[in-house]
């Protein structure tokens, strides 16, 4: 694949296509389902089968790590929660259960022998004392396996914490380029969700061209496609690649 040999991997977040398409046209995929509810770890497995030798998978950590059981993605998943278990979930808190479900991610990016790991935090994750705590503790504690982590966060924080974050942890920032600069990695992850309020969004020629000329030099750079045209845009941007380098 042109774009993978030049360092740029250019795939989608979650099936918007058939399993063959995706695994004939693009070079990456985002499992999406893990982070609503794990899934099997023979699924996976299955999948990784299915996929070419040079097709990489990378995965969105669960939302048992992430996101508090407040969040609506737990009501979506049919994730229930007893009451007096609740404050024991997300928001990288240093419990059992957010260490358990780390353990799984592992287990799942073993199946689908996936190298990154996505972890993108709510609004509601905030630049506050006890969120940086955690995130540092989480971060300092767990045994990463050789993976390559990252961290999209949401909401209002600011860029010099960001920074001092990502280099003291070795997060890979993650970002959406049209909307903010990356701040911090040994690989660029970019997540594209559109420029409108929705994830309904398709993208121009004029942005896609504005995309590749600001893709970072010297390092691997993943170009994921998060919107409801996500599928046709990666095609288009990889064709884009495929002129550029001729």
């Amino acid at each position: 694949m042109l774009s993978s040999v030049m360092g740029i991997k250019v795939g989608i977040c979650g099936f918007a296509a058939s399993k063959s398409a995706c695994f004939r046209e693009l070079d990456v995929l985002e499992v999406q389902k893990t982070f609503y509810k794990m899934p099997r770890l023979e699924t996976l497995a299955k999948w990784r089968e299915e996929a070419p030798d040079d097709f990489e998978f990378t995965l969105k950590a669960p939302q048992l790590i992430t996101h508090p059981p407040s969040s609506p993605t737990y009501r979506r998943a049919k994730l229930e929660i007893p009451e007096n278990k609740r404050h024991r979930y997300g928001y990288f808190r240093p419990t059992d259960e957010v260490f358990d479900a780390w353990e799984k991610t592992v287990e799942m990016a073993n199946a689908l022998k996936a190298q990154f790991i996505v972890f993108q935090t709510p609004a509601s994750f905030s630049e506050r004392p006890e969120h940086i705590e955690n995130i540092r503790t989480f971060f300092s504690q767990i045994k990463r396996y050789g993976l390559i982590l990252g961290w999209e966060p949401r909401g209002n924080w600011n860029e010099e914490t960001v920074q001092s974050i990502c280099t003291e942890l070795d997060l890979v920032h993650i970002v959406d380029p049209f909307k903010s600069r990356t701040l911090w990695g040994r690989v660029a992850y970019f997540r594209l969700h559109g420029l409108g309020k929705g994830y309904r969004y398709k993208f121009s020629d004029e942005e896609l061209n504005w995309l590749l000329s600001s893709l970072p030099d010297l390092k691997p750079v993943y170009v994921m496609f998060n919107n409801t045209n996500m599928f046709d845009d990666a095609v288009r941007f990889k064709k884009l690649l495929k002129t550029q380098f001729e």
